[in-house]
Formats: structure tokens, sequence, C-alpha cells
């Protein structure tokens, strides 16, 4: 169970993961090895999965973001096992969602172009033996992208 102070602590860590020990301390005013403890527990206990860089995707050359609606074919407990599988593989997809309403699936895709897209969608998604339907929706300005949510 977490409290109020690992809120806080993890509220920081959101914002900046590159944080140390001693900042956070300094923020929340604690010494730095109960904040230490804490964190090492938050990350025991799974609250904290991992830390990761985000990387400005133009300046990388991976610019085109996609999102696929995904229709199976039928929805079994086979397909959707053997589409979670295949999409694992996929390096393009970032994201992947079991949705309600008209689709199964939503994805996340980037890649580097249009170009990469097509080959993307006509040699890996397309050829999937259980998708039946792919709604493709390119987004044009990324208005907001954050990994940090209200807690």
């Amino acid at each position: 169970m977490i409290d109020n102070t690992d809120i806080k602590i993890l509220r920081l860590l959101q914002e900046n993961a590159q944080l140390t020990f001693k900042e956070i301390s300094q923020k929340i005013n604690l010494s730095v090895t109960p904040v230490h403890d804490r964190i090492k527990k938050m990350e025991r206990d799974g609250i904290i999965e991992k830390y990761v860089t985000v990387i400005n995707k133009k300046l990388v050359n991976a610019s085109l973001m996609v999102f696929c609606n995904i229709t199976l074919d039928r929805q079994t407990k086979f397909n959707f096992s053997e589409f979670e599988e295949s999409i694992l593989k996929f390096p393009e997809v970032v994201e992947c969602n079991i949705v309600s309403g008209g689709y199964d699936y939503l994805l996340k895709v980037i890649t580097k172009d249009m170009e990469s897209y097509n080959a993307f969608y006509q040699q890996k998604l397309s050829v999937l033996p259980t998708v039946a339907h792919i709604h493709s929706i390119f987004v044009m300005s990324e208005i907001k992208n954050t990994t940090v949510f209200a807690l």
C-alpha cells in the first residue's frame, strides 16, 4: 500500500526519473535513507516497473505515428492469443490494447514515413491470419504525449 509520501515521490519520478535520492529528499522534506528505502520497496512491489528515456521521434527519423483499429476474423481465445503473440514481435508497434466497441484492438504504430508504414502494413500486419480488418488513422500533429498521469 502506498501513502502520501510515496505519491509525492512517484509524482517527482514521473516528471524526471533521473532525480537523485538526495534531490527527492530535499523536495519532499525527508531524509535520503527513507526516500531510498521507499523507492526500492516500490520497485520490488512492482509499483515502479522501469525507468525509460523518452526520445524525440522527429529527431531520430521516426516521425509517422499511426493508430490502427484491428478487427479479428473471429473473437476466440486462440485468435486473440495468436494475434497478441505476433504483435509482440513487431518493433513498430509501441502500444497494443484490447478495446471495446467496433474493433478488437487499438495499436499505436511508429515508423519512419509512409513508405515504411506501408511495408509494415503489407508485409507484417495484413498478413496475420486472424486479422479481418485494419483501419489506419494517421496522426497529423501530436498535441500532447506524456507518460505522466494523475496520482
